[in-house]
């Protein structure tokens, strides 16, 4: 999927009024909100956001930050958390990391969701972080996303968490689904690239780095891949997708 890295941006003179937006989504924007009030989901108790240590020098905890995006694609916050806490209690560096063996590595990060690929990714990824920014992550998704392991949603999140900078809408499975099915894009998307760049056309810049978390707390805990908790959701009389009774 190609990647486009700074959609969303004013074009010439077009009118705000002329661009798409979809029906009704700011009053269901709202009502997410309301019902992610208590940030009780497990993104919020232990994703990627709370796995670094905070007290740790920038470089370092950049680097914390990029390690726990990569162990997180396909793998629940709960197992995440953990393998990070692991790895810290080891004294997570980039250096750490470059001199423990990939068995040892694997045996720390495992029950991760595709371990085995994750260790050569992450020591990959690692001895270039070495060599080529002396021991920081990139500070643009242009090159985050060039190294082995790193996609579009974690570079989007690396740059939230790490460098505080917003470059684009970090988008997961969660936000995917749940974008599609509001009907917050024009038509309906396949993957969460597309949706990224669908959601970048319209969503004002300001909300780029809220919808992650809202999304993906909300799809944690009611609006779920299968099953949907519907009757619990405070859209369910203006969400396009809500099984009502």
């Amino acid at each position: 999927v190609a990647i486009a890295y700074e959609p969303g941006q004013d074009h010439g003179t077009e009118p705000r009024a002329a661009r798409w937006e979809p029906r009704g989504w700011r009053e269901q924007l709202q009502r997410i909100r309301e019902m992610r009030r208590s940030r009780d989901a497990p993104v919020d108790e232990m994703g990627v956001q709370k796995c670094y240590d905070s007290s740790a020098p920038p470089q370092v905890m950049r680097y914390q930050v990029l390690l726990a995006l990569m162990l997180s694609s396909q793998t629940k916050d709960q197992v995440t958390s953990a393998a990070m806490q692991r790895l810290r209690r080891r004294g997570l560096s980039v250096d750490s990391v470059l001199q423990m063996d990939d068995d040892t590595l694997g045996q720390i990060i495992y029950p991760v969701g595709f371990w085995r690929s994750k260790v050569k990714y992450i020591k990959q990824t690692t001895a270039i972080l070495k060599q080529k920014y002396g021991g920081d992550i990139p500070s643009t998704v242009e090159e985050l996303v060039q190294l082995p392991g790193v996609g579009p949603k974690m570079a989007h999140l690396a740059m939230h968490i790490a460098w505080d900078s917003v470059a684009g809408i970090a988008v997961d499975t969660h936000v995917h689904r749940i974008s599609n099915r509001l009907q917050w894009v024009k038509k309906e998307t396949k993957n969460p690239e597309q949706t990224r760049v669908a959601l970048e056309e319209w969503l004002p810049r300001e909300l780029w780095k809220e919808i992650n978390w809202l999304l993906v707390g909300f799809g944690q805990q009611t609006c779920l891949p299968v099953n949907p908790r519907c009757s619990q959701c405070l859209n369910q009389d203006i969400c396009p997708a809500a099984k009502r009774p």
